[in-house]
This record gives structure tokens, C-alpha cells and sequence, in this order.
């Protein structure tokens, strides 16, 4: 399928009504290695399936907690429309990660016992029947939320304009992973309109990036590698496992380290920073409109 592409002159769309869409994925004839000849980029990609479930169940449960406490009505709508795209974005990675990886022989308990616990045990409500600590907690948490979320729209803006299709990946999970993409970008400013509503705070959000650019960079190192290394089809030492990463980063199959833990956090830190500044609504609202998965659970 040919996607919808990004041009100097796009034409806003306006405000969108974020919603869940239905969507359908049949994953069962796509190989693990879905971008033929980069087993790298292919898990590194795939990794998101096994992460993404818990890490947005944790979003939904944290802005549940949020909604009730906000009283502008145009931010709870959003807020309403997040927690549904997330919601659907769970179940869908959860039932790919089960249909697809794990039916290829990939084992992802380790990498599951220790996302369950961060976004458990470490990031869970803090009990306490102190209301000051607890919306203290919350406002570090809503914060944390939007320098994740910065990543994934920066990630999803990644998916819509990569060389998958080049390198005939795969399309369904093409497909899935542009869906997902998409619907990041075009609800890419509430989580950070959410946390700046509780506690407008630069200092606030530096030290929950600080956090976030440092967790996920060692983490996507540690569970790709671990899925390079465990798949009995694939070579490679911990240096050319990063060398072929490096390789397909230049190919277009994976964003750049220097731009995603980079340029994009940089920008982050500046002062009159908005996550408008990365992506593009129209053309994730384009592929939205065009994706085959939300067509066919129409059908």
C-alpha cells in the first residue's frame, strides 16, 4: 500500500476528535524476520509488541486516575480519547506478541517480568493517604507519560515516512506498526497539555525526560539484543549485533540513535518546546483513513 507522504504544503486538518478505531491484524503468514535480510531491524521493530502492553496499560490507570481531577472539558475529551487509543493499542500488541512472536519460539518472559514490574511495582500509585504526596506523584508520573509519549511520536512519525516498503517488509505488521505510528502522532500534545495542566513545571519536565531518554535507550539496547541473541536464525556478537543496528539505521529501517535519543531530546529541553513540532497530524490522519487493518474491521 502506498502511504500517504508528507509535503511542504499540507493542508491542516484542524482539531481532530482522538478516538479508538477498530482495527484487524492477521499476523499468522508473517515471518519473524519481517523485513527480509535485517533480522536486526526486524526485532528491534518487533520489540515494541512485547514492551508497548504493559507501558500503555500504565498510561490508561495513570490518566484514569488524572481524569476525574480535570475540570476543562476540551482536555478531558482528550483525555477520554487517549485512554481509548491506548486501551485498543495494548490488546493489539498483546494479541500480535502471542499470534506472532511467541508462535515463532520467541520467549519473552524476561523482558515481560521486567516491564510488569517497572510499570507495577516502581511507577504504581503511590500508597499513602497523604493527598500532597500522592498528587505530587501523580504530577511526576503525568510527566513521565509525556516524555514517553514525546518518543513515540517521534517514533510513529519515523514509521510513516521509513524505507520499509523498500525493503519489502512485511505488510501487515507495516500496516501495524504505521496504525500505531499514526495514532501517536495524531494525539502526540495530550500528554504533555495533561501534565502541564497539573504542575506547569520546566523543571518538571527536564528531569522526567532525563528519566525517560535513559531508560528507554538502555532498555531497547538490553531486550533487542536479547532477541538477536536468542534467535537461533541470527549470528552475531554484541558489536555486530550493533553494527548491522547502526546499518539499518542508515537504510531508513530504524531511526537514528543521534536524532531519537539526540536532536529530538534536545529539542525537548528547550523552553518554548510543543510536541507540534514533530510530526504531522494531516498525514497521520491520511494513513488513519487508508490503513487496511481499519478498513477490514469494517467489513
Amino acid at each position: 500500500m502506498l502511504r500517504p507522504r508528507r509535503f511542504t504544503d499540507e493542508i491542516d486538518p484542524g482539531p481532530v476528535q482522538i478516538q479508538a478505531r477498530k482495527v484487524h491484524f492477521d499476523v499468522a503468514d508473517s515471518p519473524l524476520h519481517w523485513i527480509p535480510g535485517h533480522p536486526v531491524a526486524s526485532h528491534v521493530v518487533s520489540l515494541l509488541n512485547i514492551v508497548l502492553p504493559a507501558g500503555e496499560r500504565w498510561f490508561v490507570e495513570t490518566f484514569n486516575e488524572a481524569l476525574p481531577l480535570v475540570k476543562d472539558a476540551k482536555l478531558a475529551d482528550d483525555i477520554r480519547g487517549f485512554i481509548g487509543q491506548e486501551a485498543t493499542h495494548a490488546d493489539v500488541h498483546d494479541k500480535v506478541l502471542h499470534e506472532f512472536m511467541i508462535e515463532h519460539g520467541v520467549d519473552p518472559a524476561p523482558i515481560l517480568s521486567q516491564v510488569e514490574h517497572v510499570f507495577t511495582a516502581v511507577l504504581g500509585p503511590l500508597d499513602t493517604a497523604d493527598p500532597v504526596r500522592r498528587m505530587n506523584h501523580l504530577c511526576e508520573r503525568l510527566w513521565l507519560i509525556a516524555a514517553i509519549e514525546h518518543y513515540t511520536a517521534v517514533m510513529g512519525d519515523f514509521a510513516l515516512n521509513c524505507s520499509w516498503d523498500d525493503h519489502g517488509a512485511d505488510p501487515t505488521l507495516v500496516d501495524l506498526f504505521r496504525w500505531h505510528g499514526s495514532e501517536e502522532v495524531e494525539h502526540r500534545s495530550v500528554a504533555h497539555d495533561v501534565a502541564v495542566y497539573f504542575n506547569d513545571s520546566y523543571l518538571s519536565r527536564i528531569r522526567a525526560m532525563s528519566v525517560a531518554a535513559a531508560m528507554l535507550f538502555v532498555f531497547f539496547q538490553r531486550a533487542a539484543w536479547y532477541l538477536v541473541r536468542t534467535d537461533p536464525d541470527v549470528t552475531a556478537g554484541w558489536w555486530r549485533f550493533n553494527r548491522l543496528r547502526m546499518r539499518d539505521s542508515k537504510l531508513g529501517l530504524l531511526p537514528r540513535y543521534r536524532t531519537l535519543f539526540g536532536s529530538s531530546t534536545l529539542a525537548y529541553f528547550r523552553p518554548g518546546f510543543t510536541p507540534e513540532q514533530f510530526g504531522s497530524t494531516a498525514q497521520a490522519v491520511a494513513y488513519l483513513a487508508a490503513s487496511p487493518a481499519a478498513r477490514a474491521a469494517h467489513l
